[in-house]
């Protein structure tokens, strides 16, 4: 199980500048990101190397932080996966609040993060489909 860092950000220039400058100051490597945006407010999602340090650091100079649990799936590198997957998914009934890409940087593999409503219960479920989860 990973965790989700999530950052509440005003939708303004130079913002995400920011949140990566205080990161890299950290020496915390962004392993998977995306954003969600609005006419003035954003969630920046991001699967960082030290999730803790990273929420004390955007804590400390003004941002929102939230830490998530969230799934790491490892897919096979190749056309279809991500279709496999989600028909893995649909034929065991289990919704998707929402996903992203992230690479395995041991294997070179993607590894789909997603965020579900009983984590375990989808993790479970998706090792006995033959899914690696991290």
């Amino acid at each position: 199980m990973l965790k989700q860092l999530s950052i509440f950000a005003e939708n303004k220039k130079g913002v995400m500048h920011t949140v990566t400058d205080i990161l890299q100051r950290e020496n915390i490597n962004i392993l998977g990101s995306v954003t969600n945006d609005s006419a003035e407010y954003g969630i920046i999602r991001m699967v960082v190397s030290d999730s803790e340090r990273a929420v004390a650091a955007l804590t400390g100079e003004g941002f929102i932080c939230k830490l998530t649990d969230v799934l790491g799936i490892e897919v096979k590198d190749e056309v279809g996966n991500l279709n496999h997957l989600l028909e893995d998914f649909l034929e065991s009934n289990i919704n998707i609040d929402y996903l992203y890409l992230s690479f395995n940087r041991d294997t070179g593999r993607p590894i789909m993060v997603l965020h579900v409503e009983d984590i375990m219960e989808v993790e479970a479920c998706l090792k006995s489909k033959g899914y690696i989860s991290l």
